[in-house]
């Protein structure tokens, strides 16, 4: 008995593409450290800038809070 070459075309391609979605992908997260680096770097530059506008609002805040519990 002879397959149709069209039959077999079909079984190499679903059986290719059924391994392809039953393996189990490799670790994507590997190698993306720059994306980390940038994420640091830009909460830092955050936190750097809310201190500059936000600090003696801070600073009052807190020295006003250990007068009140020295007292």
């Amino acid at each position: 008995m002879k397959i149709p070459t069209t039959a077999l075309r079909l079984a190499v391609v679903l059986i290719t593409t059924v391994s392809a979605l039953l393996t189990v992908p490799e670790d994507r997260e590997r190698g993306d450290v720059p994306g980390w680096v940038m994420i640091t770097l830009m909460s830092a530059v955050l936190v750097a800038a809310l201190l500059a506008i936000a600090g003696p609002a801070l600073e009052g805040l807190f020295n006003s809070a250990i007068d009140q519990v020295s007292r």
